[in-house]
């Protein structure tokens, strides 16, 4: 377990490996928090897709974007999923710079001298405050984000908005109205595309310009680009994804409940449970199949929770049950 810090969610394999257990043939993975939904059915391709060099402008993609949220297309960036547009923010914005936590771990490895703050009422003075809204881990949605960003004009604000697309019920600001707001959209997340890495920065002219300088050309593969092209028009499988979170997350959370864990409230489909020994509660999980998410490199958390997605019924059924079995009474 001495490596368990580096672990991200998503990796059963590796927790595994950290916990000295062997792997069983199936793991039910509630440590990522991607679409558990099926795909529909999609062909592409292939010999087209891998035998010629992508886009290297993400033309239809940053049009679409730019489209859908009535600015220019030079506002809009894609990137080979949001990591690549936090490490090269990162060589932007090299000074005086303010982490809110608890929050995703890669911003620190990307902007190692930054100061961690608690709340945004310490967020001036920095030229730049990098959040996520909704945040990783808690769940949590910070609804006023506006007025933050209007007292604190001389403030670039770097929202990642990763997990947008699950709100069930607050309607998110529209930021990128601002000069002084980026913010950072994955397309990994809400159409389970992790594999293919790829998601889109919108800011202004200056320092759209100033984030390309710092990126590789032809940085988005084929494949993430067609697949990215087809599910921003699928309509029917983003709807049927925002229904199936929006009617599951809160049986599950309640289950979990009445279980006799304390469930932390969610604006999203994954939400932290509160738990006395976390690498107890983590290999008894192992024990089952069942990987999930360990807290201890969240400053704010250190490990007294565990962090769950929403799956299928089935398999939220099989976590509660495994959690019975070590609920204090």
């Amino acid at each position: 377990m001495n490596n368990i810090l580096s672990l991200h969610g998503a990796d059963p394999e590796n927790l595994y490996r950290s916990f000295n257990l062997p792997i069983p043939d199936r793991v039910i993975d509630f440590s990522t928090n991607t679409n558990a939904l099926t795909w529909p059915e999609i062909h592409v391709d292939v010999e087209r897709l891998a035998s010629h060099y992508p886009d290297n402008e993400c033309r239809k993609l940053r049009e679409l974007i730019a489209s859908r949220e009535d600015i220019s297309p030079s506002r809009v960036t894609f990137t080979s999923g949001s990591n690549e547009a936090i490490f090269a923010l990162s060589h932007v914005f090299t000074g005086r710079t303010a982490i809110l936590q608890p929050t995703y771990t890669e911003y620190r490895r990307a902007f190692k001298n930054a100061r961690d703050i608690f709340t945004l009422d310490d967020a001036g003075g920095y030229e730049a405050v990098i959040l996520s809204n909704p945040n990783n881990p808690t769940g949590k949605f910070m609804p006023d984000l506006s007025r933050r960003v209007m007292n604190c004009p001389d403030t670039v604000f770097i929202v990642d908005e990763a997990y947008i697309d699950f709100l069930r019920e607050e309607k998110p600001e529209r930021l990128c109205i601002f000069p002084n707001v980026v913010v950072l959209r994955s397309l990994t997340k809400i159409f389970h595309l992790s594999g293919a890495r790829i998601g889109y920065v919108i800011a202004n002219e200056e320092i759209s310009a100033a984030l390309r300088s710092f990126l590789p050309s032809w940085n988005v593969n084929s494949f993430a680009q067609e697949l990215a092209l087809y599910f921003l028009n699928d309509s029917a499988f983003y709807e049927a994804t925002r229904e199936f979170y929006r009617v599951n997350t809160p049986l599950f959370m309640e289950d979990l409940r009445q279980s006799g864990f304390e469930v932390m409230s969610s604006d999203v489909h994954y939400f932290l449970v509160r738990v006395e020994d976390d690498g107890e509660v983590i290999r008894h999980l192992l024990r089952h199949g069942i990987a999930v998410r360990h807290t201890r490199n969240f400053p704010g958390l250190e490990g007294r929770y565990i962090r769950v997605a929403t799956r299928c019924p089935e398999d939220n059924a099989r976590l509660i049950a495994a959690m019975k079995e070590i609920a204090r009474p």
